[in-house]
């Protein structure tokens, strides 16, 4: 049991005391401090939200639309969404926020309120912590029966959000169409099951298979999009001949490919991919987090471009993107940031790009990927007790590794001669993780490995 207050938002599992999870009163305490937050700093009372398919939406939601409107304020409710589209929502509508109501890639028992300024981005550091001020104090007034804010209900904004990646202008749907593809979706029990099929069939596909199409949070299998919660989609591919297979997280903001042959495109390179067909159009500077693929930076120096590592969060990655002007941005877990279309990580778009992409190159899923360069990265985690020293692991490994270029800026990126390793405590659940990457399959998960035994020796 959890509950984790981040960059990405107020998270936590269901079920059990308040102040250790997400409980209905923590529900209720963070929606009040930022509706609060809102009231101060806006004339404007809209706040949109919407939710993804999780067992304890609808719950959540409730408490979330009773408590905006007892401040005051008028909730505009999209019901079951995606979270680019609320993000999109914001700005479509002219709000003061949002609130998506989504734990992204975490298990049934989680869910998450994620919080959104008026561009439709997540609210920053700063507000937040304003924000998490507020709440421990219980520093809110609710507003007299005269002044309760209003309901309203939208239904039309995901239609909204799919013409406006249809018609963005890197979008070539006669391409798409006329290369007639067959695609197998895995929805993971969560809207992206109606949000990517009305997406493809808008952009001219019509061979769409959709597994786990039931949208009842009961995810299939751990809804993060790794290889081993893949089989079932790379087995699905091969066996229907399809051209590729796309997966998407339960709220629809990452994204990764199945080649034809039933192999992995790689999360990682779902944005290699589509900052290569962007950054062929359009000249520019990318970002990623520093725990995401050198890939993209070769693919931006290729293209005469200028790679930018951020810190990991999806709000550091805008930042940077901002700073530096990037065209193209995202994060290695197949998060797909197009700025001229909204800063959020979007699938939509990022399926829309990429369809693009092969289209007009006339290869195969799998002759695209080799194209690449060839990066293998291991991916691994350590669950933390309650309590653990983080400064003294860290500390222990910096120690051990002072004759190495080491990044403190987010956790800790040790660099080797022609590898790396990035130990960082997540935003979103009680874990140390550890990404390696190399030229070689064997040696990052060597690397990985060993930093492993470094953080439980440091223990």
């Amino acid at each position: 049991m959890a509950l984790i207050k981040s960059i990405s938002g107020i998270r936590g599992t269901i079920g059990g005391k308040p102040g250790d999870t997400l409980s209905p009163l923590d529900v209720v305490r963070f929606t009040a401090a930022y509706g609060t937050l809102i009231l101060a700093e806006s004339e404007n009372k809209k706040i949109v939200i919407g939710r993804d398919g999780r067992i304890s939406g609808e719950m959540v939601q409730q408490l979330v639309v009773s408590t905006l409107i007892a401040l005051g304020l008028d909730v505009v409710d999209l019901g079951l969404s995606t979270t680019p589209t609320v993000e999109m929502a914001v700005v479509f509508e002219k709000a003061a926020g949002g609130i998506i109501l989504t734990a992204s890639h975490n298990p049934k028992e989680w869910n998450a309120l994620k919080l959104l300024n008026s561009k439709g981005e997540f609210i920053s550091g700063e507000i937040g912590s304003k924000l998490l001020e507020i709440a421990a104090k219980e520093d809110f007034v609710f507003a007299g029966v005269d002044q309760l804010g209003s309901y309203t209900t939208n239904n039309d904004l995901l239609q909204k959000h799919i013409d406006t990646v249809v018609n963005y202008p890197l979008v070539d749907v006669a391409a798409i169409k006329k290369a007639k593809f067959k695609i197998v979706l895995d929805a993971i029990n969560s809207t992206g099951a109606f949000a990517v099929p009305m997406l493809l069939k808008a952009l001219g596909v019509t061979q769409i298979t959709v597994l786990n199409g039931e949208v009842n949070g009961k995810f299939a299998h751990n809804p993060e999009p790794l290889p081993e919660n893949l089989l079932e989609l790379c087995n699905e591919v091969q066996k229907q001949k399809a051209d590729m297979g796309i997966a998407v997280d339960p709220d629809v903001d990452r994204l990764c490919f199945v080649c034809e042959d039933g192999t992995l495109f790689g999360e990682e390179y779902t944005l290699v991919a589509v900052a290569d067909y962007v950054l062929k159009n359009r000249k520019g500077n990318t970002v990623s987090n520093m725990s995401s693929t050198r890939a993209l930076k070769d693919v931006t120096l290729k293209h005469g471009g200028q790679y930018t590592p951020s810190a990991v969060g999806e709000v550091n990655v805008v930042t940077k993107m901002k700073a530096v002007n990037a065209v193209i941005g995202g994060e290695g877990n197949g998060g797909i940031i197009v700025p001229d279309l909204h800063y959020g990580r979007d699938a939509l778009i990022g399926i829309a790009l990429f369809l693009t992409h092969l289209a007009k190159e006339k290869k195969s899923v799998r002759q695209l990927r080799n194209t690449y360069p060839d990066y293998f990265m291991s991916k691994n985690k350590i669950e933390l007790t309650p309590g653990f020293d983080l400064k003294k692991i860290f500390d222990h490994i910096k120690k051990k590794y002072k004759n190495n270029e080491i990044n403190t800026e987010d956790g800790l990126k040790i660099e080797f001669e022609n590898d790396w390793v990035h130990l960082r405590t997540s935003n979103t659940e009680p874990i140390i993780r550890i990404y390696a990457e190399s030229n070689f399959e064997t040696t990052a998960s060597n690397i990985a490995q060993k930093l492993m035994k470094d953080i439980r020796e440091a223990m």
